[in-house]
């Protein structure tokens, strides 16, 4: 039987997906959770000296992006076509660019930056940016016949979107409110019977 180890630090960040992949998918794994001394000890073994990284018996493998795909196409969370698939991936790729822009927020948060400073970056660059992909992801709802992003199923883009949704949430970026569509969306995915089951008895975290 294959092991799987999955080592990130304790927030769902870049590992989250990989985890709910997992969980939906009723695979055991080992979810590893690094503290700051942990990964300082952890990081010169590592193949870019940085995590997530996915064992998969203890053969390490980086980088979040292609890790979640794997574990999205070895589960059946691609989509039922290769333009499904495709769809998923251009979705997942707006999203990492998209992200660019939060990682400077985020970065300023935790390093405690001042006031003005985090002002300024939100009004910059987060509130454009933020805009840009909220408009996107609605012209790709309103299309949608199922309430998910592609096809008629979940599929890892789904799980991207909504984990992604709930941070800026968290973070004031949305307004539920207002955002209707992601709103009823956002609820939908994480609604879903197995993944609230993950949700609910995950550790709570900030990112």
């Amino acid at each position: 039987m294959v092991q799987y180890k999955l080592t990130y630090f304790n927030a769902r960040g870049l590992a989250e997906i990989c985890r709910q992949l997992f969980y939906l998918a009723g695979v055991e794994f080992i979810d590893e959770r690094l503290d700051e001394e942990g990964f300082a000890k952890l990081k010169s073994s590592l193949p870019t000296g940085q995590v997530p990284i996915l064992y998969i018996d203890n053969v390490p493998f980086s980088q979040s992006t292609a890790i979640a795909r794997y574990l999205a196409r070895k589960f059946g969370f691609v989509g039922k076509t290769a333009e499904e698939e495709l769809l998923a991936d251009s979705i997942v790729d707006t999203f990492k660019d998209f992200i660019e822009s939060f990682r400077k927020y985020v970065v300023a948060a935790l390093t405690g930056k001042g006031e003005e400073k985090m002002k300024e970056i939100r009004e910059n660059i987060m509130k454009p940016a933020v805009a840009s992909y909220f408009q996107y992801l609605n012209k790709i709802l309103e299309k949608s016949e199922s309430g998910f992003l592609v096809g008629s199923q979940l599929t890892w883009a789904d799980l991207v979107v909504a984990d992604n949704l709930t941070t800026l949430i968290n973070a004031e970026f949305m307004a539920v409110g207002k955002e209707k569509m992601l709103a009823e969306f956002r609820e939908k995915i994480i609604e879903t019977p197995k993944l609230k089951e993950w949700i609910d008895k995950r550790p709570v975290t900030r990112f």
